[in-house]
């Protein structure tokens, strides 16, 4: 069996897996598979699919789902991934050919994995500019958390998953009518629980679409409110900031009044900071109705 799944969710997006696919058949090691979650294309993805399988170049498999998101289609494949390690790599961007020699090299350089979820590596522009800064080379391991709010460090990485332990935590919540769930909920919830070895090496290279996640956040908001209720509850429980606390319930209270289901302000044990911020969450809902205009 391979040691590593690379899966990649995809919605209609044929016109750009080509890349991907190319960077994966110049991997330097082929310790890996493909798989591809199809979030209901409509564009010939499986037909894609099917003539790459037929090429035989790497190990593809192609699962294919009714649309419902970047995280439903997380969800679906890791309960397809059999393998020892995976990593979500997306539709519109690629591997450097080293990527997956690296990432096995440092899974397998001797560290005690008994506490360790995985490995947190780096993104990078076509031009080979880090996105956002390096990791202290000081650190060897911790939590993307950590990263972020002790270190400074900034910008999206790339996490490297051990799939036994991601069965270990509860799948992202799929509310009807509604998209997106934030993906960083999962590394969080992980993070109480396990660290990451840290690597300064580029395993992915980005490259953020007009009509990507990234770009129309705001619009996300507004269509994905339970979504995002579920994710500031969840930073919340975990939060040891008052600060911190204070500003997720002002997101939970725009997501209360998106929905008209004020049950949300009560979802968390810290409910009263979500009643104590619902002024400020009414200014900022007219705010963010004025920017998707």
């Amino acid at each position: 069996m391979k040691t590593l799944t690379i899966f990649t969710p995809s919605f209609n997006r044929a016109h750009l897996l080509p890349r991907l696919y190319k960077s994966l058949c110049r991997q330097t090691s082929k310790d890996f598979l493909w798989l591809v979650i199809d979030d209901g294309s409509s564009d010939g993805t499986e037909q894609l699919i099917q003539k790459w399988q037929a090429e035989n170049r790497i190990e593809i498999k192609y699962h294919y789902k009714e649309n419902g998101g970047m995280h439903t289609g997380h969800n679906a494949a890791y309960l397809l991934i059999e393998t020892e390690l995976n990593v979500c790599i997306d539709s519109d961007d690629f591997m450097p050919k080293d990527a997956v020699e690296k990432i096995i090299s440092k899974w397998k350089s001797g560290q005690n994995k008994k506490h360790i979820a995985g490995i947190i590596g780096l993104d990078a522009d076509e031009n080979g500019k880090i996105i956002g800064t390096k990791i202290p080379l000081d650190l060897r391991e911790g939590t993307l958390t950590d990263l972020y709010k002790k270190q400074g460090v900034t910008g999206d990485k790339k996490v490297v998953l051990q799939t036994e332990i991601v069965r270990q935590y509860p799948p992202y919540p799929e509310f009807k009518n509604e998209k997106l769930v934030p993906l960083g909920i999962l590394y969080l919830m992980i993070g109480q629980d396990f660290k990451f070895i840290y690597s300064n090496e580029v395993y992915c290279i980005v490259e953020y679409q007009q009509d990507g996640s990234s770009s129309s956040i705001f619009k996300q908001y507004f269509q994905s409110p339970r979504g995002f209720a579920y994710a500031r509850t969840v930073q919340k429980k975990f939060s040891d900031s008052m600060l911190e606390d204070l500003k997720n319930s002002i997101h939970i209270g725009i997501s209360a009044l998106v929905t008209k289901d004020y049950s949300l302000l009560r979802l968390d044990p810290k409910k009263w900071y979500n009643y104590l911020m619902f002024p400020v969450a009414m200014g900022a809902h007219a705010l963010l109705k004025l920017k998707i205009k």
